[in-house]
């Protein structure tokens, strides 16, 4: 990435950020900056993790929604809001209602896990209603804008505006205060940007010459192609896996902040993700969603570049619903490269499944899945095959086998739509 010259016009003003600090004392929890021993050792570096996932609402969202909320107008303040979110900023907004007594309307995509759902009726309890709409983020806020001008309805917008920028800034505030040394690297996730808009400002005023890495996922890239082509683009389709991180336009003033600056802008594969989350609950028993973990995964990117560095990563949030681990099992498992599909051409004759155990599997692979249909009417058929290596190359071995045992086969990983319908 390009470093543009930093213009002022683009600095969060630290005296709002002070004021941000002191409104949201006694409603956010002042998280601690930990040193992650096993995270060091791998990387031969002094690691620290922000730990935002301490939060009451698990994330730092809460610090700019009630940030914009409790600086509205009196006459906005006595009226409803409107968000929507994919579960972090609507937490928030539904524990600031509770707090400052507003009505809000919360949408949500309707592929929202349930357990964020049933997290923002709670803090919201009587104040708050949940509508469930869209595929996306960005399907879900059009739907939200809509009901919110009709209604005259004030937004609460999960990034984009200033006093949301000034509240996600307080968690810079923090890390240096608690600091000890100079930060060398500091990793932020970036979904719409308002985060790392804010925590950037502040590092760029207080502490220059901390190089500042923002970080999304793979599938999400709208951010990173932004700045890349130096205008705020909207993408036509982004994987929604990484929910809290999963947006299609990053906002006007956070992308105007991230360009100018931002050091870097690091992409980092979902499997990654999943591997990172059973890591992180495996080694330390930290529970992290998708977006939680960015910061951590985008280690691996600058590992060369870390060693006996001060390096800081922000942990966003750890609003994950247990019914998805297995998806994550799987999707680690993929990225790792021990676990493979194929769509074999089988004949239909007696003894090909024998053939096809004996000579193309190595004995320690292990078959997950089969599905296959005899048609008699039929040479060949189409066998939907799932296995389980011990060693990643393993699969070029079976590859070769195959080829030499006459299957016609189809290598169906990183076809994640198709997958999904049969895993």
């Amino acid at each position: 990435m390009n470093k543009v010259e930093t213009d002022t016009d683009f600095l969060v003003s630290l005296e709002k950020v002070e004021q941000s600090s002191q409104r949201l004392r006694g409603v956010v929890t002042k998280t601690p900056l930990l040193q992650n021993l096993w995270l060091s050792q791998l990387y031969s570096a002094n690691i620290y993790l922000k730990r935002e996932d301490l939060q009451v609402v698990r994330s730092y969202k809460i610090r700019g929604a009630y940030n914009k909320m409790a600086t509205l107008p009196p006459e906005q303040r006595g009226n409803e809001v409107v968000c929507s979110s994919a579960g972090n900023h609507a937490q928030g907004v539904a524990y600031a209602c509770q707090l400052l007594g507003i009505r809000g309307h919360i949408f949500m995509p309707a592929t929202t896990p349930a357990q964020k759902v049933n997290k923002v009726r709670l803090f919201g309890k009587d104040k708050v209603e949940v509508i469930l709409t869209g595929a996306t983020y960005d399907d879900t806020f059009q739907a939200a804008k809509e009901f919110c001008d009709s209604r005259g309805s004030t937004f609460i917008p999960p990034f984009d505006d200033l006093a949301i920028v000034e509240g996600q800034a307080t968690v810079g505030m923090e890390i240096l205060r608690e600091a000890v040394g100079q930060i060398d690297y500091l990793f932020m996730p970036i979904g719409g940007g308002g985060l790392a808009s804010g925590v950037a400002s502040v590092f760029k005023q207080l502490s220059p010459k901390t190089k500042l890495i923002g970080v999304q996922p793979l599938g999400a890239p709208s951010m990173y192609r932004s700045v890349k082509e130096q205008q705020r683009l909207t993408l036509d389709s982004i994987d929604s896996f990484v929910d809290g991180a999963a947006v299609k336009c990053p906002g006007e003033l956070t992308f105007g902040i991230c360009r100018e600056l931002l050091d870097d802008i690091v992409l980092v594969p979902e499997g990654q993700i999943c591997e990172d989350i059973l890591k992180m609950y495996n080694e330390d028993g930290v529970v992290l969603e998708p977006a939680g973990t960015l910061s951590i995964s985008a280690l691996k990117s600058y590992a060369d570049q870390l060693v006996d560095k001060n390096v800081v990563c922000v942990i966003s949030g750890s609003n994950n619903d247990i019914t998805r681990m297995e998806d994550i099992k799987e999707r680690a498992m993929r990225h790792q490269g021990l676990k493979h599909y194929f769509m074999v051409t089988f004949s239909q004759q007696p003894g090909t499944l024998r053939t096809f155990v004996n000579q193309v599997l190595h004995p320690q692979d292990d078959i997950i899945h089969f599905q296959y249909i005899k048609k008699n009417n039929k040479e060949k058929g189409p066998v939907f095959i799932g296995i389980e290596v011990k060693q990643p190359h393993d699969v070029e071995v079976i590859k070769a086998r195959m080829d030499a045992e006459g299957f016609n086969y189809e290598y169906l990983n990183g076809k994640q739509d198709f997958l999904s319908l049969l895993v």
